[in-house]
């Protein structure tokens, strides 16, 4: 997309990864909403973009060391493939990152280290809380809820990559767990429906359908507006939190859309 800023003479700023997230990010463009326009009249074959989404201020800066290193890489390498504004706080961003490595044996040990993570054996996946934002694990991707900004996406990122690494390390001294002990609080769930309290799942408010089905009686497909209706493009964001109270595929969600 660089190039195709230059060849036009377009103005832009790159935030770059480099050296300290190199592994867990690529570089990303900051323009102005003209400049984007402009370029939104190009091919789309002309480049590759997963996403847009409003330009923040970093609060933190790239590392000016280069990434850790392990002998048993576990996790490789990240790339971001979905970046769009946070379906539970349109302040922060979601995004979507598949990694090269695959974390499926590194679960169970992640699960006994993790007292406040929620692991589903079935997927295999693990959700949990880093601060205020909501990640999800599975075998070869990443799914991150309200990150700050694209820095702190690189981060968590990064985070994940090294704890996953150091961990499975150590796995040899680490009796694995493969008990599901918690799961995401019920308001992340209410967070991530439309809110209009419809009526169509059977409850009288979002909140109630979102404690149903933390509860466990009910299945995501219940909410008409999410899989039937005008809110379709909340789905995957409610499935990914929907993976973390344990509902999988299995239960129906793949034959409603």
């Amino acid at each position: 997309m660089s190039a195709r800023l230059d060849a036009t003479g377009l103005p832009y700023m790159v935030i770059s990864p480099e050296p300290g997230y190199s592994l867990v990010g690529c570089p990303s463009i900051a323009m102005e909403q003209e400049v984007r326009s402009r370029l939104a009249s190009c091919s789309p074959e002309e480049f590759f973009c997963s996403g847009w989404v409003d330009y923040r201020q970093a609060s933190i800066d790239v590392p000016a060391s280069s990434p850790q290193t392990f002998p048993e890489d576990i996790f490789g390498t990240a790339s971001m493939m979905v970046l769009s504004p946070c379906i539970a706080d349109e302040t922060k961003l979601r995004l979507v990152a598949h990694i090269s490595g695959d974390m499926t044996e590194v679960f169970p040990y992640m699960n006994t280290e993790m007292k406040g993570a929620c692991y589903n054996p079935n997927g295999p996946m693990l959700t949990f809380m880093d601060g205020h934002r909501l990640i999800t694990i599975y075998t070869r991707r990443i799914a991150i809820g309200k990150a700050d900004e694209i820095v702190d996406a690189w981060r968590t990122l990064e985070k994940i990559r090294c704890f996953s690494n150091e961990i499975y390390s150590r796995r040899a001294s680490i009796t694995p767990s493969y008990t599901m002990r918690k799961k995401p609080p019920a308001l992340e769930v209410y967070k991530r429906l439309p809110g209009t309290s419809c009526g169509q799942c059977g409850q009288k408010t979002c909140m109630a359908f979102a404690m149903t089905l933390w509860s466990g009686n009910a299945k995501p497909f219940m909410c008409k507006p999410i899989f039937e209706g005008d809110y379709s493009h909340l789905k995957d964001a409610f499935l990914e939190i929907c993976v973390g109270l344990g509902v999988t595929a299995g239960d129906n969600l793949s034959d409603k859309g």
